[in-house]
């Protein structure tokens, strides 16, 4: 399994992992929300002949190689005195994939989270509930930090195209390779100077303590800007404008892009969380 995280609910932690793409929640943890003797809570709730037709309608949705004689088995069985079932015990006779049983110091049971949602509110409707904001809260991180991601990613690529259309037009063969680099860094300036209005050495100049450069310190709006601007003068340099030209245009292109970009709700929204 991957790495797990943590949910802090109600002062218990619940630990949550994802494997294969999917998340899952332990329900030993869950379990200790009620008692210290978590195995008998998971398999009271097992025995229940609700909670079987529920797992077995989820592994009929999700998983091709479910056994559904094997489960009609414990359907029926389900309710008599003696009857009993465990994680372990329903995977390997269904080969159920909404378990995961580990063993060790660090076990314990996992269910997806469907099912994990399902045993928390047989535990306490109330706790349900916390579970499922707080996981709620953690997703809507995540896709926080991944739209974040994305957008450096945006920048990279187009920082590609914004070189290669140097390399293309700006640079004789017969330049050397620090004479190359001269100019890459005078094209980034072209750039730093549009939307922050000072080259890299003067924001090294002014920030001696910060580590990474200027572009590392952007919020997201001035990453979007950025990467329309590498475009735009990629696009400027293909058509033979002179440096001085494309430094004017893009710091127009910048103070406009940035009034919008500003006033978007959504970027707002994205930027303050």
């Amino acid at each position: 399994m991957a790495k797990s995280q943590k949910l802090e609910v109600q002062g218990a932690q619940i630990t949550l992992v994802n494997h294969q793409e999917q998340d899952f929640i332990s329900l030993t943890d869950i379990a200790k929300y009620k008692t210290d003797d978590t195995s008998t809570v998971i398999g009271n709730w097992m025995r229940n002949r609700n909670t079987i037709e529920f797992l077995g309608i989820w592994e009929s949705l999700y998983n091709p190689h479910f056994k559904p004689i094997e489960f009609e088995g414990f359907k029926k069985q389900a309710g008599l005195n003696a009857f009993t079932l465990s994680p372990q015990k329903w995977v390997t006779t269904t080969q159920a994939i909404g378990f995961i049983v580990k063993s060790g110091r660090y076990g314990g049971t996992y269910a997806h989270k469907d099912i994990a949602f399902k045993f928390a509110s047989w535990v306490s409707v109330e706790f349900e509930l916390y579970i499922v904001k707080e996981f709620q809260r953690l997703k809507a991180e995540e896709h926080q930090q991944l739209g974040w991601s994305a957008e450096r990613e945006l920048a990279k690529i187009n920082y590609r195209i914004h070189t290669d259309a140097i390399k293309t037009n700006l640079i004789p063969p017969e330049l050397t390779s620090g004479q190359i680099s001269l100019v890459y860094a005078s094209e980034a300036d072209l750039l730093n100077m549009a939307l922050f209005g000072k080259t890299a050495k003067q924001w090294r100049d002014d920030n001696p303590d910060d580590k990474g450069n200027m572009r590392d310190q952007a919020n997201i709006a001035q990453l979007v800007c950025l990467a329309n601007l590498e475009t735009l003068n990629a696009h400027f340099i293909q058509q033979g404008l002179p440096q001085p030209d494309r430094l004017k245009m893009l710091n127009q292109t910048a103070i406009h892009q940035m009034k919008l970009l500003l006033e978007d709700s959504n970027l707002k929204q994205l930027e303050g969380k």
